[in-house]
């Protein structure tokens, strides 16, 4: 009982309590930092454009509309386009992941021979690239132009996710390979029954990293599909409305009266309101997957897999 009371007052001297105030304040500020631009957004997309020129906007819309999503969402183009930009989120990310820790396990095996020089030459491509044309040709000769999988096959192994997943494989302890092997399993039963089931923590980040890249990309539309709409992607198309947007406001002379909605009572909405809008549009569903990886991202390896 003494010795208890004795550890409270350890650790509840001055210099202690004057860090932990010290701490909570510092967490606060880094809190609001980190929210602010996100909050800024969803005000200035919710708050009424002609309004948002005053400036003051901070975390909370000061005139409430709606009007901003309305001109996005008037675009037929945009729920077809969000389905696209979906669809190849979730195949592009199975794919990636699954290929690229494929890879990542073939060069962690220190019995593999060209172990080192297959590493070299990936890692080779992430300093060094092709450019642009020699990547358009090639794409063009491959006959991915004007196809879906132009989105999935040109990107399908990333080289830092690759190093990423392999590094966590190392870590994993030999034995429970060996036990896998010598209960008779080959190469591919071990992968799937024993590495992907402990390289759950690595696969979650990267496939984390993979979705937000394929949900954000839109220059690749551009290049390769930007002729076929049925292809395009959500992306792609708010960068059209945004680029409409800054064209019109230029060319018209006042940004508060660039456009109007057809609902009947004029509604302006400025490039400023509607990059916001798109901001918001664009983050939500990153944000809402998010929580269901982060658990795997503190979570233990291989507890309890190996027994002395």
């Amino acid at each position: 009982m003494s010795r208890a009371k004795s550890s409270r007052k350890l650790y509840s001297t001055v210099p202690d309590k004057i860090f932990d105030v010290c701490n909570i304040i510092f967490m606060i500020c880094l809190m609001v930092v980190t929210l602010y631009p996100f909050l800024n957004m969803f005000a200035l997309s919710f708050n009424d454009a002609n309004d948002s020129i005053r400036g003051s906007i901070y975390i909370w819309p000061r005139v409430w509309t709606t009007a901003n999503y309305e001109y996005i969402f008037n675009e037929s183009s945009v729920f077809h386009a969000t389905l696209i930009s979906a669809l190849r989120t979730i195949v592009g990310t199975i794919i990636s992941v699954f290929c690229t820790a494929m890879l990542a396990y073939t060069v962690s095996r220190q019995e593999y021979v060209l172990k080192k020089f297959v590493t070299i030459a990936f890692v080779f491509t992430m300093y060094f690239n092709g450019g642009l044309i020699p990547n358009y040709l090639l794409t063009k000769e491959l006959g991915l132009l004007n196809n879906f999988w132009v989105y999935i096959i040109p990107g399908i192994i990333g080289v830092f996710n690759m190093i990423v997943i392999r590094s966590f494989i190392e870590g994993l302890p030999e034995g429970i390979m060996e036990s896998a092997r010598i209960d008779g399993a080959g190469e591919f039963t071990t992968f799937m029954r024993i590495v992907l089931p402990l390289t759950v923590p690595a696969l979650a980040t990267v496939s984390l990293f993979v979705a937000v890249s394929q949900w954000n990309s839109w220059f690749d539309v551009f290049l390769y599909n930007s002729s076929r709409i049925e292809l395009s992607t959500l992306q792609y198309e708010l960068m059209k409305i945004l680029s409409t947007s800054n064209t019109a406001a230029n060319s018209s002379g006042s940004a508060a009266d660039a456009f109007a909605s057809a609902q009947g009572n004029i509604t302006a909405v400025t490039p400023t309101s509607i990059r916001a809008t798109m901001t918001i549009v664009a983050s939500v569903p990153i944000i809402l997957v998010y929580p269901f990886l982060q658990k795997y991202f503190v979570k233990g390896m291989t507890v309890g897999g190996v027994k002395g």
